[in-house]
């Protein structure tokens, strides 16, 4: 019972948090004029889920288009999932996101990992899927 509490408790701040951070479900006028992609991008590959949003990245972060395409990441989307070296360690060695989530121009990779990694259980929130958790942990 007390499990099954804090479980849920997560998953609630966890919802919250994602929903905070990315601004989910919440957008607005100014989005449909932007010169970036408005919706999140939603990594599966090697882990569900991991989430992008570019909107945080350029509007609080000072960031443009080129400072990640096409150098880091190929413009077209999920090109960086077909690679066989997506991978957390890829990060670590500052491939990918771990080019600026390094501690130094940004939190480092392996810290903070719900800011990006929302779980099979955020995804199937995200996505209005029901049955639960997904089929344990990934």
């Amino acid at each position: 019972m007390k499990r099954s509490l804090i479980t849920i408790l997560l998953i609630f701040a966890l919802t919250i948090a994602v929903q905070g951070i990315f601004n989910i479900g919440f957008a607005g006028e100014d989005e449909e004029d932007a010169d970036y992609p408005t919706e999140l991008i939603v990594f599966t590959q090697p882990v569900k889920a991991v989430v992008f949003d570019h909107k945080y990245h350029i509007e609080e972060a000072g960031m443009d288009c080129d400072s990640c395409h096409d150098d880091t990441f190929e413009q077209a989307a999920g090109t960086a999932e077909e690679n066989g070296d997506f991978t957390m360690k890829s990060l670590y060695e500052g491939k990918y996101c771990g080019a600026c989530h390094d501690g130094d121009s940004a939190f480092a990779s392996n810290t903070k990992c719900a800011v990006c990694h929302i779980g099979v259980i955020g995804y199937n929130k995200m996505h209005n899927i029901e049955g639960g958790e997904g089929g344990g942990h990934h």
